[in-house]
């Protein structure tokens, strides 16, 4: 059982991936400096450090932005274009746990796309847990898998703690 959890929502461009995340938070998110909480259920709460601009599109490598936090859940979004195997590779070879959403289509995209960069092969093959999600509908669904995912993780390891 792994000891850090990798939460990544793939997409193009323009895709929804900040939407998830400020549906999931219930506000407007950017990455910032610090951890923050999450709300799960019941009044239970985790830890997470958010990278809400992808560090493909912002050109940075993200294990700089990752590796000096004390956060065991990292929300990521991850544009679909090669670099993102930078973050891919650096997830894996630091044993995250990871999970992906993938928005296909992506909110602007003209439609679905097959998997060009033959990442869901990799990411299977790394025992990564994979989904696919339109992003051209509301967020709600997508983001209450991502709670319900994050939830079950983060509680086994006794990571939830009662919401302040």
């Amino acid at each position: 059982m792994g000891h850090r959890l990798f939460v990544g929502v793939l997409g193009n461009r323009n895709s929804g991936k900040s939407s998830t995340w400020n549906t999931l938070f219930g506000a407007t998110v950017r990455t910032g400096r610090n951890n923050r909480t999450l709300t799960l259920y019941g009044g239970e709460c985790v830890r997470v450090f958010l990278i809400s601009g992808s560090p493909e599109e912002r050109q940075l490598y993200a294990g700089d932005i990752i590796e000096n936090k004390d956060c065991c859940v990292i929300l990521c979004s991850m544009q679909y274009i090669e670099a993102v195997r930078q973050t891919l590779n650096y997830v894996t070879e630091n044993d995250f746990d990871i999970f992906v959403q993938w928005l296909n289509p992506g909110y602007s995209d003209p439609g679905e796309s097959y998997d060009r960069l033959g990442l869901l092969p990799w990411l299977i093959g790394h025992e990564a847990t994979v989904s696919m999600r339109d992003g051209k509908v509301a967020p709600q669904h997508r983001t209450e898998e991502i709670r319900q995912f994050v939830y079950g993780w983060a509680k086994a390891r006794k990571l939830t703690f009662s919401c302040p």
